[in-house]
């Protein structure tokens, strides 16, 4: 089968400042009369992977393994340092809760912006604005300043933006670990929906269920490096009897 996303070695690193982030005057200026103290960070390191159409893949890993980096290199927003990415399809991105919402404007002005953003005119924004508010769910709430919601419904309004944009791909970063489980079963049912008319998902998160009952690939990260890439189950098995021998 024709692959959506292709990547082939890729590695990115950041460059990292040691001014403490609640520096004293003091610190400042002895810090100006030395050289420049920085810290290169490895976050991906020859990762390589490929996904067919209409797959789900689940990215497990450590906090700090490189998964968010990741989703943000396959949606553009990053660059890589070495190694390529190919892309077949249109992206929308839930990479952080909140991402693109100014805190002043209302759920209906940050949806319209954020489906601006991902190439809708102002005609097809406004007219996919109802089905994001009724699968949001957040009641009169999309006409308040987003500066008052909770993090539960900036997920489902960010959710609710990227499905009903309907892209070819579909980038996801621990979305479903925040809200009511209802609204996480919706957001299962429609990316189920989703892939049954050939569309990709990637999704990273924390749940082994998740990876091993709706996932076609696994992927895991360890500092930035593959760790184990396939089945599902066997991916998990892995990750898991690591964890337990790191406790022990």
């Amino acid at each position: 089968m024709i692959e959506s996303i292709r990547a082939d070695g890729i590695s990115k690193s950041f460059r990292l400042s040691g001014v403490p982030q609640h520096a004293t005057l003091k610190d400042l200026v002895i810090r100006s009369l030395r050289p420049p103290e920085r810290t290169i960070v490895h976050a991906l390191t020859d990762v390589s992977f490929g996904i067919e159409h209409g797959s789900m893949l689940g990215v497990i890993g450590r906090n700090g393994s490189g998964k968010t980096t990741l989703l943000r290199l396959l949606a553009g927003i990053l660059k890589p340092d070495r190694g390529a990415i190919a892309i077949e399809g249109s992206i929308a991105a839930v990479l952080s809760l909140g991402t693109g919402f100014h805190p002043d404007l209302t759920g209906r002005e940050g949806a319209r912006i954020e489906l601006l953003m991902l190439g809708m005119t102002r005609r097809e924004a406004d007219a996919r604005l109802p089905a994001i508010a009724a699968f949001a769910e957040i009641g009169e709430f999309f006409e308040a300043p987003i500066r008052t919601y909770s993090t539960g419904m900036m997920m489902r309004l960010a959710f609710a933006c990227a499905i009903c944009v309907d892209p070819d791909i579909l980038l996801l970063d621990e979305v479903l670990a925040v809200g009511d489980e209802a609204f996480a079963k919706k957001c299962m049912d429609a990316i189920a929906e989703f892939r049954a008319r050939g569309k990709t998902v990637v999704l990273v998160t924390h749940s082994a269920a998740i990876v091993e009952h709706w996932c076609d690939v696994a992927l895991w990260l360890d500092r930035g490096r593959v760790a184990g890439l396939g089945d599902p189950r066997a991916v998990v098995a892995a990750y898991h009897a690591l964890s337990e021998s790191a406790r022990n």
